[in-house]
Order: C-alpha cells, then structure tokens, then sequence
C-alpha cells in the first residue's frame, strides 16, 4: 500500500491538475510531500518501535494511512491546501509502516530463512511499483481520480483484520518519553533540507543562494545531529540513532551499497522513457510496456534469490547480484540509435533480476548484524536509504543529462531537444556512464567484503 502509493498518484496529475484549477509546478507536490514527510519521520517511528513495539506502530500507522486515504479523495471545495494535508497524514502512516516492516520481519523469523521472508518483502516493493501507474490508469478510465485513494480503504481494513491476527505481541522496551526528540528534530532537518534542495537545484541553478544555503544548513544540522547522538551514547541517554551499529563492517558495507545500487536504479526509469518516446518514437503505452520488463525480472528473482541466500552464502549471492547490475549498465551505455530494442529490454531485465538477486540477501546482511534491540532502528535506516536513493538517482541522471547536453551544444539545456537527438544521446551514454562509476565502486565493496569474509575465516 505504501509503496503503491507513491507511484499510482503520478498518472493522475494532470486530471487532479486540471480539476484543481492549478499548475503543474504545484500539483508535483501531491508526490513530493509524501516522500519528504515518510523519508523526514523514519527515523523517528523506526526509534519507537523499538522502544514501544513495532507491531503497535505498525497498527496504529495502519489507522492512520486508511484516514490518510480516505481525507486524500474527499473534496470540499478545499482544494490543493485539502490534498496535501491529507497527504501528509497519509504519509505519517506509510512512515510507520516502512520503519517497523524490516524490524518485524527480522524478528519474525530466524536467521535460517529469513532472507526468504525478506524477499518476499521485496516482491511487494516491486509489486506495488509495477501496479501503480497500471491500477491508477484503469480508476481513471472509469472513476474520478479521488478513487486512487479510496481504494486503499477496503485494502487497509482487510489487512488490518489479518495482520492483528498475524503480527507478533510487543515487548516494550520503554515508552515514548524515551525517544530523542532533539535528535529527531535535527535528523528531519536535513532530511527535508536534502531533498528540497535536490528538487529545486536543477529548476533554479545549483549556484542560487538559496540552494547553497540550504547544503550548508543541511551540514550543519548533520553535524550537530551526530554531535547530539554520540554524547548521548556516551550518557547512556538512548539516542535516537545508535551510531554504534555502524562500528559493523557488514552493516555499514551493505548499506552503502543498497544506497548506491538503488540511486543507479532510478538512473533506467528517469532516462529510457525519453530514449523510448522522444528519441525513438514511440507510443507511452509501447514505452511501458518494455518498462515493465524490469519490475517483472526483480519480481521472479527476489523471492528465487532470497531462497538461495538462505541455502548459500549470502555475500556471494549479493556479489552475482552486484556482478550483474554492471553488466546491465555496460548494456545501457551500447544503447544508440540503431540498438535493435530488444537489448533495450534485455538491458531492463537484466537489470531487474541483479536487483532482485541483490537486495534480498543485502536486506538480510543489514538485518543480522545489528543488535536485536535495534532492529527497528536499522529497517528505518535502510528504508530511508531506499528514499534517498530515489530523490538522488533522479537529480543525478537529470543533472548529467543535461549538463553534458549543455555543454555538447555550447548553450544551458534543461529539457529534451527535437532538434538535438546526436546531443541527447551523448548525454545519455555520459549518465549512464556515472551510473557505472557508482555501480562499480559497490561492487569493489562487495568484492572486499567476499575477500575479508574468506581472510576471517582462514584466520
């Protein structure tokens, strides 16, 4: 549900545009908000649950994200002002919702199959990134767009029947009192700082004033969030964020590399559908049909890579992942305007079944390492790494594009060019070219891990 939601809202922006009588600019926010406000909070229910349960968070984030949904399609003549408060709401539950699931998953089931269940978890992820822009379209062709929220009404309240049932009874380990406000403030600071300044730099020039402010108040805050949490580990004051489950190799590792694989991720889903439909021609719908191949390919081997992690060794399961994720960017960078489309489509599944062979046993690696106390903490930490890498990989493709576009023409580009596809397709080549970068220097870290493992055990 919440991932289906950040995706089947994006279909019905134009018609939410047009019946809420406002810009395009502003109608954007509908889908900005709602991450800024999970990514902003994560932490925070992530800390909660820990201390006060996480299958009490994740039911009362429930509540909230049915009265999220349901606010989010009524329309009283309030308008956008309506709208993005209900998204907020719906937000705050989703939030909940993402910073318990990994925790309660962990904690569910044992180390011997709990890649299993945390590829399961995957599935989902891509299950509701592939049903969105779908689902979304088939409401619209038959219901007003106030219906794409709505359903997650019936949804919701089937899961909650089922999931009281299903989920584990909590152990507290505190109460809400304990949960490092300050710290909390500081960290969703940043956050909203990070990700407003990613989305505005490109509109408004990275050297604006306002955007060189907010990276220097975004250090700033940063700096003194970790100030804060290491004095209070020290008093043994419960930090919102224990920096010391960063002192693990493999935990820290695992998540660089999720950050990393995730940001190339998006890189695809930002630039082929401009190669798909304004380079080469093609119809939206044509264009994601062949988009689909990557959700699908991620979808059939997260669940077959999560089985083989618990049969094998996880770190090498992840390296074949990593080992393939290159391969699909070498394949992107050979795209060129004679590249017959099925290596277009072979690049996506490709691509798609290294992420799905990847982040199953890199959920599981992130999840074993930490202390049982703080499983919570560290689902939230890798699931604001995954919304991160989202806002990231979009301004960095966008940015390479353009930038390379710029200077190939002599002339500032900030959109695709008719006139221009020789440019067009040499930005392309150059970000996918960056993606590769990234992509191999996780795979140069999970190559050390494999080596470290064996010099360890050799030991």
């Amino acid at each position: 549900m919440s991932t289906l939601d950040s995706s089947i809202v994006n279909i019905a922006l134009p018609t939410m545009s047009r019946e809420l009588h406002v810009t395009t600019s502003q109608i954007t926010w509908v889908v900005t908000v709602y991450l800024i406000v999970i990514s902003a909070i994560i932490l925070i229910f992530g800390r909660l649950g820990d201390l006060v349960g996480k299958s009490k968070i994740m039911k009362i984030g429930w509540a909230v994200f049915i009265l999220g949904s349901f606010l989010a399609g009524l329309n009283m003549g309030l308008g956008l002002p309506m709208l993005l408060s209900a998204r907020v709401i719906q937000a705050i539950g989703a939030s909940m919702m993402m910073a318990t699931g990994f925790g309660l998953i962990a904690e569910m089931f044992p180390i011997a199959s709990r890649a299993r269940a945390l590829s399961l978890n995957a599935m989902f992820v891509s299950v509701g990134s592939i049903a969105g822009p779908a689902l979304g379209g088939l409401i619209l062709s038959v219901l007003s767009w106030n219906y794409i929220f709505w359903i997650n009404v019936p949804i919701g309240i089937v899961a909650w029947i089922f999931g009281n049932r299903a989920l584990i009874k909590d152990k507290s380990n505190g109460n809400i009192k304990d949960v490092d406000l300050t710290g909390g403030t500081l960290m969703t600071a940043v956050i909203v700082l990070v990700f407003l300044t990613l989305n505005s730099g490109q509109a408004v020039g990275w050297t604006n004033p306002l955007i060189l402010a907010g990276v220097v108040l975004a250090l700033a805050f940063f700096i003194g969030f970790v100030a804060l949490e290491k004095r209070k580990a020290r008093e043994n004051d419960k930090p919102l964020l224990d920096l010391n489950i960063f002192k693990s190799r493999i935990f820290t590792q695992s998540l660089i590399m999720a950050l990393l694989n995730f940001t190339v991720a998006i890189f695809s889903s930002i630039l082929l559908p401009f190669y798909l439909q304004n380079y080469r021609g093609f119809a939206p719908g044509s264009a994601g049909l062949m988009m689909m191949a990557y959700p699908i390919a991620m979808l059939i081997f997260a669940p077959i890579s999560g089985w083989l992690s618990d049969q094998i060794d996880k770190e090498k399961v992840t390296f074949i992942g990593l080992c393939m994720i290159v391969i699909a960017q070498i394949c992107y960078i050979m795209i060129d305007k004679n590249s017959s489309i099925l290596l277009v489509i072979v690049a996506m599944l490709i691509q798609g079944a290294a992420m799905g062979t990847f982040q199953s046993p890199n959920n599981a690696l992130i999840m074993e390492t930490v202390d049982h106390k703080y499983l919570g903490i560290a689902g939230s930490v890798n699931s604001l790494a995954r919304n991160l890498a989202f806002v990231l990989g979009t301004s960095l493709a966008t940015i390479a594009l353009y930038m390379s576009m710029s200077s190939t023409l002599g002339y500032k580009v900030t959109s695709y060019l008719k006139t221009e596809p020789g440019a067009f397709l040499t930005g392309l080549h150059f970000a996918f070219s960056i993606g590769l970068v990234l992509v191999l220097i996780s795979w140069l870290l999970g190559l050390y891990r494999i080596l470290a493992g064996k010099r360890k055990t050799m030991a």
